[in-house]
């Protein structure tokens, strides 16, 4: 957890929602993909994976009028004043600064709360470059402890979300990444990332997974975007955040496996014929 995640709200719902001042996820942005991105990046989406250009909500200034867009990402907090509430489309799986090549993104769509203060892929970033990834759930395949499927134990995909219908606030940590073959001048030559940060599961969802994402609660949300918030003690407060029973999961069907796969019927839930060795997550009694 967390490799999928389902975010059908509109980009105006998420202005509202997140107090943003300045709506950028029109704007042309690098992709790390091969094909273009379906839905397009932006738009809502059942099924977002890593790799994926997703929403992102972060607090930055503003770039200066006439400056030539992200070519100068780094030195932005010197030539501006006051951060900026922003909603951007950011690559899901973070790239740090000093890397080589943008792949190794793919290997840190995720960063562990425990660890993200201390390992020099995150921390700068932790300290920095904090973010919000807004969602209405996210999705864990369960391997059942009965049933097999080629002589492997069955996974069951199950999908999360909260109890009381509220928009779900993934916390996230951002990094710009500067393509050094790519011509300075070109806006596209910096490749803006972000990974979503796990926590321990609570009761119950670790019987899907024993890592979730951590959600954070609309009280905390200003706290953690604020850039000048430096203070590893209060950073690592809000990391240790838990707060149990506010998740409800239900079985879905397998075609969320696909990352092609979209729409609301994937977060529909699975016919029970359709059920074989799946552990109820709040009872733990198997099902099928």
């Amino acid at each position: 957890m967390c490799g999928r995640y389902a975010a059908s709200a509109s980009s105006d719902d998420l202005v509202e929602e997140f107090d943003v001042v300045l709506d950028r996820t029109t704007e042309p942005v690098r992709s790390v993909l091969k094909s273009a991105q379906e839905p397009p990046a932006g738009s809502p989406d059942y099924n977002l994976a890593p790799s994926e250009n997703v929403r992102v909500v972060l607090e930055r200034p503003a770039r200066r009028a006439g400056a030539r867009d992200e070519t100068s990402e780094e030195q932005l907090d010197e030539q501006s004043d006051e951060p900026v509430r922003q909603l951007r489309l950011l690559t899901w799986g973070l790239v740090p600064s000093w890397a080589k090549d943008p792949s190794v993104g793919m290997r840190m769509f995720n960063a562990r709360a425990e660890t993200v203060l201390e390992k020099p892929a995150f921390r700068k970033a932790a300290l920095a470059r904090r973010a919000l990834v807004p969602a209405d759930g996210w999705y864990e395949w369960q391997k059942s402890p009965t049933a097999t499927l080629k002589g492997k134990p069955r996974k069951q995909p199950f999908y999360v979300h909260r109890a009381d219908g509220r928009p779900i606030a993934f916390a996230g940590l951002y990094e710009f990444w500067k393509d050094p073959t790519a011509d300075p001048a070109d806006p596209l030559s910096w490749l803006a990332t972000v990974s979503i940060i796990t926590t321990v599961a609570e009761p119950g969802l670790d019987r899907l997974h024993d890592r979730q994402p951590l959600v954070l609660e609309q009280r905390d949300w200003d706290r953690w975007l604020d850039p000048t918030l430096e203070d590893p003690e209060e950073i690592g407060a809000m990391l240790a955040f838990s707060e149990p029973g506010r998740f409800d999961a239900y079985p879905v069907g397998r075609a969320v496996g696909s990352s092609s796969a979209s729409g609301p019927g994937l977060v529909q839930p699975a016919p029970a014929d359709e059920l074989e060795g799946v552990v109820d997550p709040a009872t733990g009694e198997i099902i099928g």
